[in-house]
C-alpha cells in the first residue's frame, strides 16, 4: 500500500519554526536581550505547534490523536533516549566539573607557554569528551584561555575560538552528549558504532586543526608560565566512561560506572558531601527537563505529521532534489543544519530531523550508524560557529565576566574545527570511497 503524501501536514513544524526563529531575532537583534533566543520557552513554541497538528485532519478524532501521540512518545527509542538523559544528568551531578580546570591547568604546566593555544584546544576537546557538553566546556575553560592570552600574549579570540572549537569535538563524539544519545536512539543504532563513523571523520579535521593552531602561533611572540592547582584523580570517572562506552559495554552500565566511582572518589577526596552529593544528581537530573520534555513533543508531533503524510511529501521532495546515496547524505546533513540554524540548539535540531532522516535513510540505503554520524556531525558544524548559538553567547559573556569585550565576529575565523568538519564530512561523502554495508543493503531491499 503507498503511503499519502500531504504538504499541508508540515504545517506544525512551519509554525514551530516561524515563532521560535521569530521571537529569537527579535529578543535578540530588536529588544537586545542578552542570549534572547535562550529566554524563548521551546517547550511552550512546541506545545503551540502540537496542538496546530490535533486541529489538522478532521477524519480523525481526538482520542484516535492521542492514540497516535502515545504510540510515539513510547517508541523504545525515545524512552531509552529519555532514560539515557536523566542518567547523564545524574552523572555529571554526582562528578561535578570542577576536573575541566584540573586537566588544563596540569597540561599547562608541563608544556612550553608557545603551545598554549593547542593545550587550550587539546584540553577542550578531551572535556567535552568526558563530561559530554560543549557549553559547559565553554563556561569552564574559556576563563583559562582569557587567563592564557592575557599572560602568554596570545589574542583572545585565537584563545576563545581553540577553546570553542575543541568543545565541539567532545560535543561529536562524547558518550553522554545530548546530540550522540538522540542521534543514535532516533535512528536505532548502538553508540560504538557512531563513535566510529563519526571518529574517522572528527580526527583529520582535529589534526589539521593543531597544525592551524601551531602555525598561527608562529606569529606571536609568546612569555610568562600558567600556573595553578589540579587535581587529577577527579578526572578518572570521566576516563572510565570513555573507554566503556568505546569496547562497547551497554551505555546504561557505562553511566552506573560512572556514577559509582564517581561517588567513591568524590566522597573519599572530601570533594563533597554525601548530602550535596545528592542534592546534585537530582539537579543533574532535573537539568535534563527541557530537553526531555522536548523529545516527548517532538515524538508525538511527529507522529501525527507521519500518519497526516507530511514526511511522505517531504520526502517526495527531497528525492527530487537530492538523487543517489550519496546526495541522500548531503540531505540529511543540510536538513539538520537548516533545523539548527532555526532553532540555534543541536539537539533540538536533532531531535526534529530524526523521523525525517529515518525515513531518508531507508529510502537512500543508508546505514542508521551513518545517519546518526550525519546528523550528529552536520548539528555540531552549524551549532559551532552560528553567532547567536549558545556557545558562542556563551564563550562571549565569559570573557566579559573577566573584563574582557570580544564579539562574535571576532572570534569566528578562529573556529577552525567546525570549518575543517565540514570539509572532512563533505570529502568522506564524496570523495572517500564507502565500505559496502550489509545492513544498509537490508534496509533498501526491505
Amino acid at each position: 500500500m503507498e503511503k499519502k503524501s500531504n504538504p499541508i501536514a508540515l504545517i506544525p513544524i512551519g509554525v514551530f519554526l516561524v515563532l521560535y526563529l521569530g521571537l529569537g531575532i527579535l529578543f535578540e537583534y530588536v529588544l537586545k536581550i542578552p542570549m534572547g533566543f535562550y529566554n524563548i520557552p521551546i517547550v511552550v513554541i512546541f506545545l503551540i505547534a502540537l496542538l496546530v497538528a490535533c486541529f489538522q485532519n478532521k477524519s480523525l478524532s481526538f482520542d484516535e490523536k492521542l492514540a497516535l501521540m502515545g504510540k510515539g512518545v513510547g517508541d523504545k527509542n525515545i524512552v531509552t533516549m529519555i532514560l539515557i538523559f536523566l542518567t547523564a544528568g545524574m552523572f555529571v551531578g554526582v562528578v561535578g566539573r570542577s576536573s575541566a580546570s584540573s586537566v588544563a591547568y596540569f597540561m599547562l604546566s608541563i608544556i612550553p607557554a608557545q603551545y598554549s593555544a593547542v593545550v587550550l584546544f587539546i584540553v577542550s576537546c578531551f572535556v567535552s569528551i568526558a563530561m559530554g557538553t560543549s557549553v559547559g566546556t565553554i563556561t569552564l575553560v574559556t576563563p583559562i584561555a582569557v587567563a592564557v592570552a592575557q599572560t602568554s600574549g596570545f589574542s583572545v579570540p585565537l584563545c576563545v575560538g581553540s577553546v570553542m572549537s575543541g568543545a565541539m569535538f567532545g560535543d561529536n563524539l562524547s558518550f553522554i552528549s545530548d546530540t550522540t544519545i538522540a542521534a543514535c536512539n532516533g535512528q536505532g543504532c548502538a553508540m560504538k558504532d557512531k563513535f566510529k563513523e563519526n571518529f574517522f571523520i572528527a580526527l583529520p579535521a582535529a589534526i589539521l586543526t593543531v597544525i592551524v593552531i601551531l602555525i598561527i602561533s608562529l606569529g606571536y611572540d609568546i612569555t610568562g608560565t600558567i600556573k595553578n592547582s589540579y587535581n587529577l584523580i577527579q578526572i578518572i570517572p570521566y576516563v572510565l566512561v570513555l573507554v566503556c562506552g568505546i569496547i562497547g559495554i551497554n551505555v546504561f552500565v557505562v553511566l552506573i560506572i560512572g556514577i559509582v566511582s564517581g561517588a567513591v572518589i568524590m566522597l573519599s577526596t572530601g570533594a563533597m558531601q554525601a548530602v550535596d552529593m545528592l542534592s546534585n544528581m537530582g539537579a543533574g537530573a532535573t537539568g535534563m527537563f527541557e530537553t526531555t520534555m522536548v523529545a516527548i513533543l517532538v515524538s508525538a508531533i511527529c507522529a501525527l505529521i507521519t500518519e497526516y503524510g507530511g514526511f511522505e511529501a517531504l520526502l517526495n521532495g527531497i528525492k527530487k532534489v537530492f538523487k543517489g546515496k550519496k546526495g541522500g547524505q548531503l540531505g540529511v546533513g543540510l536538513l539538520v543544519g537548516a533545523m539548527d540554524i532555526a532553532t540555534a540548539n543541536n539537539t533540538v535540531a536533532i531531535v526534529m530531523a530524526n523521523p525525517i532522516a529515518k525515513e531518508m535513510s531507508d529510502s537512500f540505503g543508508i546505514s542508521n550508524k551513518k545517519t546518526a554520524s550525519i546528523l550528529d556531525t552536520f548539528s555540531c558544524v552549524f551549532q559551532g560557529i552560528i553567532p547567536y548559538g549558545a556557545q558562542m553567547l556563551v564563550a562571549i559573556s565569559a570573557a566579559g565576566s573577566l573584563g574582557v569585550d570580544v564579539s562574535a565576529f571576532e572570534i569566528m575565523p578562529f573556529l577552525l574545527y567546525p570549518y575543517l568538519l565540514l570539509i572532512s564530512c563533505l570529502a568522506f561523502i564524496f570523495i572517500i570511497p564507502e565500505k559496502k554495508d550489509k545492513a544498509a543493503e537490508t534496509q533498501v531491499s526491505n
